[in-house]
């Protein structure tokens, strides 16, 4: 009897060694893995950085940088979801309440094997060995790229005016508008088209403010396409210019030739044309390839809206607080606007309780509307569609919609109505005015300035509120 015990005690004593020695075995090779890869973003983020400052003429060269950019965001991406795992329902509560320790808040290591993680863990590690072992070429051409002067008046507008991650499009324009056509030639026109606020006006401002742009155009003119036929012609000169129209619905073929026309005869040569819209009709009308500005891609916003929170602290110091910004730039959906107000607010108040605290009022207005429309916040704005804000209002009965935000000069007078900020909105430190109001989303901090206004309305929860607020979003 004795000896069958024994021999059973033996038998479990071997497999319970034989399964903790695998298992180390396979926590060291997924640890060195993210070791290897730590060391492999760090070589191809050196080369993105340097690509970045330099001015790349060559387009097969600006679509290798803009590949090796997207390589290294997903590597940034997949390593924060091996290292920040996010809290369950019990642990954000307690986080909540100021009593609990930040011991009881997340667990950040020790995230348990997961095969579908391994194999993403794997693709990404191949992907940026195969790019580095493609890049050397690159980075011998990169060498004979001018360099450019980096201010740091230009650093705050790359990531304050949402220029980040879009220098292979910049560089693709410029490039196209330096283009020495014959003297005699008709302008060139080039469409840039792009979804809801994804940056296509930033991005062509930041193209006029280059010093290449404003050496080779003697006159830069901004219209708008709804303006086009009272277009002040007295404004063209005979000079090499720049025109560029913003379109925001379509517009007839005779409309824009005779317009077309008026600007051949009034511009020398070598002038351009730049059409920006959101409709893809318009670019029937270039004569170059269309430049199609995308939103950013997860693992690109991710990585922008944390550098945007933590500013110039190192997120590795403190993971609790990067696994919230994790949460928060999944929850924000993609919105460039919200993630400049939310990540100033966040940088302005570094304190976990405080990141939770934002995450879940956000949290529980994107719910709120995808409960009440189906779809996300962003996409009721993309439709110039009120968004329903209500769980920003502590006050019950009281409910609160929110417009489409609308760009306005910053030094235009006040015309009377209660003004507050969109993030002393989110963070529910000011009273919500009753009736309508004017919300400041953000505002430029540097020339020229402006500044994102929203209408606001809030009203009591009853039958004659609801029925004006519905006719408000079916009439906009």
């Amino acid at each position: 009897m004795e000896a069958a015990i024994s021999a059973i005690a033996s038998d479990l004593t071997s497999r319970f060694m034989s399964f903790l020695i695998k298992k180390y075995t396979v926590t060291t090779v997924k640890d060195d893995k993210i070791k290897r890869m730590n060391e492999l973003l760090l070589r191809v983020h050196a080369v993105v950085e340097e690509a970045d400052g330099r001015c790349i003429t060559n387009p097969k060269m600006l679509t290798q940088f803009k590949m090796l950019a997207e390589i290294m965001y997903r590597g940034y991406y997949m390593l924060d979801t091996i290292n920040y795992k996010p809290p369950n329902d019990e642990e954000v509560r307690r986080l909540s309440i100021m009593s609990v320790s930040l011991k009881c808040s997340r667990t950040i290591f020790g995230t348990p094997r997961n095969p579908a993680i391994d194999n993403e863990l794997e693709t990404a590690l191949n992907n940026l060995e195969a790019a580095i072992s493609n890049m050397n070429e690159f980075v011998v051409m990169l060498v004979g790229c001018e360099r450019m002067c980096r201010r740091p008046y230009d650093t705050y507008l790359y990531t304050g005016n949402f220029m980040f991650a879009r220098h292979a499009e910049k560089q693709q324009i410029i490039n196209i508008l330096l283009q020495n056509p014959c003297h005699h030639s008709a302008p060139l026109v080039l469409p840039i088209i792009g979804g809801c606020r994804v940056g296509k006006k930033a991005l062509i401002s930041h193209v006029c403010n280059d010093k290449r742009i404003r050496s080779y155009f003697s006159f830069i003119l901004y219209i708008s396409g709804d303006s086009m036929g009272r277009i002040e012609y007295a404004k063209l000169k005979k000079e090499t210019s720049l025109i560029v129209c913003e379109y925001f619905t379509d517009i007839d073929e005779d409309d824009w030739i005779n317009f077309y026309s008026t600007i051949s005869q009034m511009t020398a040569g070598g002038s351009k044309v730049v059409i920006i819209s959101r409709i893809e009709n318009l670019a029937r009308f270039g004569t170059v390839k269309v430049v199609r500005l995308n939103s950013l891609s997860k693992e690109v916003y991710n990585y922008l809206f944390k550098k945007l929170a933590f500013g110039s602290i190192d997120e590795k110091e403190d993971p609790k607080m990067a696994s919230v910004a994790n949460d928060l730039a999944v929850v924000l959906g993609g919105s460039l606007i919200t993630a400049n107000v939310i990540a100033d607010l966040l940088r302005r108040n570094h304190d976990v309780h405080f990141w939770l605290h934002i995450l879940q009022r956000i949290e529980g207005m994107v719910k709120n509307n995808l409960s009440k429309y189906g779809e996300h916040p962003k996409d009721i704005i993309e439709k110039e569609q009120p968004v329903d804000a209500t769980r920003f209002v502590s006050s019950y009965p009281t409910r609160l919609h929110i417009m489409p935000p609308r760009v306005e000069r910053d030094d235009l007078p006040n015309i009377g109505m209660p003004t507050i900020f969109f993030g002393d909105l989110i963070a529910g430190s000011v009273a919500i005015p009753n009736g309508d109001f004017e919300i400041v989303t953000c505002k430029s901090r540097i020339p020229p300035y402006t500044k994102y206004v929203s209408s606001g309305t809030s009203f009591v929860d009853d039958k004659n509120g609801f029925k004006t607020m519905r006719k408000c979003r079916s009439s906009s």
